[in-house]
């Protein structure tokens, strides 16, 4: 790496968002994991991750020493398919052998922002809200409300707007019963802490805000009359909105301890509108990093995911003229570097993977970076690294 990450942050950073370009090249997160435990040692305590917030709880819960295995905790807490990825795995293993004879306030914390939704499936709330109506003893039927979970999690739910339970009465009701759960998740706090504890509040709050998230969630599913697109972008644009909330929500709880390390696709994480389009679809929406940069101003530091060469996803070296090609140096396997003013008249390379999730510099993404992580070659940096955590 021939520049510091730190040398491109405003000293009041206090969420540091790395960037990918796409989820299936593996260096990606063996380089977030080298960066982060590079920060570690200069005062950051936590990492949040593009996965669901409330299974991450049982990721984090074992960083900080407590019982089960790995494996599990790979299969059960990460959303996506994420706990099949090597970063993910070494991160896990890394940051529990890190906590292991440190005081509490000195582990290292893992946090999902993401809600437990894809494009084409949502989960029911029912398991959501049954946790905080337990957390706080009330006696209420949820399960006669939200009915089967299938009603919820097919994909008919979240593509056609009237096979869809998010505008029902008893999605309705369900909406009110949350709303009132909060209310009283907040009142009682000073009592329920004292009986339970911090840690039992903030996860009660946790479950009842994705809960709420997910009945917003279907509730934008069930809007008729919109075009494929504006339903698209709709469904996207909430789902950030979630993942902003869930980012302010974890920094106040990280406040006092020290910054967090954000990592994501850059689609979430840029300071520009985010788009998508797909054949027909044209998406456009507002993603988290966008939401959080506007509200925490230069507290948040935004750095943006540039690939060159991969084998994972079939992607060759970049052509002349291109963003990319500009990045690319022979020699330099992996970089952060600050944003060339070379780019000029630099292009968007074309035809790139997008079926395996890569979207390509532009000036979108590249609109208010605060530097560039670029791998040039994704099998030697991901085997350089490999190398050095086994040493």
């Amino acid at each position: 790496m021939s520049q510091d990450i730190r040398d491109f942050l405003t000293p009041s950073c206090e969420l540091l968002a790395l960037g990918e370009p796409t989820h299936q090249e593996p260096a990606f997160g063996l380089v977030r994991n080298e960066l982060f435990a590079r920060l570690v040692g200069h005062g950051f305590r936590s990492i949040a991750l593009e996965t669901d917030r409330v299974a991450a709880l049982a990721v984090n819960r074992y960083v900080q020493g407590g019982a089960g295995t790995l494996d599990a905790v790979l299969s059960e807490g990460f959303s996506h398919g994420f706990g099949a990825h090597q970063g993910n795995r070494q991160l896990v293993a890394w940051m529990r052998e890190f906590n292991r004879d440190r005081a509490p306030g000195e582990r290292l914390a893992l946090h999902g922002f993401d809600a437990p939704t894809e494009n084409t499936t949502a989960p029911s709330p029912r398991s959501h809200l049954e946790h905080a109506r337990d957390y706080l003893r009330l006696d209420l039927d949820i399960a006669a409300l939200t009915g089967e979970d299938s009603r919820w999690d097919r994909e008919e739910a979240v593509l056609d707007a009237a096979s869809s339970p998010g505008a029902t009465p008893e999605a309705d009701r369900l909406r009110r019963i949350a709303d009132d759960l909060l209310v009283q998740l907040h009142y009682r706090a000073a009592e329920l802490i004292e009986e339970s504890s911090h840690a039992a509040w903030l996860e009660a709050a946790t479950y009842l805000s994705a809960g709420l998230g997910l009945l917003r969630y279907h509730g934008q599913a069930a809007v008729r009359g919109l075009t494929p697109s504006d339903r698209l972008s709709g469904l996207l644009g909430l789902r950030d909105a979630l993942m902003a909330q869930n980012l302010l929500d974890i920094r106040a709880v990280e406040a006092r301890r020290g910054p967090t390390l954000l990592f994501s696709h850059n689609r979430h994480l840029q300071a520009s509108p985010s788009t998508w389009a797909l054949g027909e679809l044209d998406c456009r929406w507002n993603g988290a990093g966008r939401i959080v940069g506007s509200l925490l101003g230069d507290r948040y530091a935004y750095v943006a995911g540039s690939l060159g060469r991969s084998a994972a996803i079939g992607l060759a070296d970049p052509a002349s003229g291109t963003y990319e090609a500009v990045l690319q140096r022979p020699g330099v396997v992996w970089e952060v570097t600050a944003v060339p003013t070379t780019f000029g008249e630099a292009r968007s390379r074309t035809g790139a993977a997008p079926e395996r999730g890569y979207f390509p510099l532009d000036r979108a993404t590249l609109a208010g970076a605060a530097a560039l992580l670029h791998i040039g070659d994704g099998a030697a940096a991901a085997a350089g690294l490999r190398a050095a955590a086994g040493r």
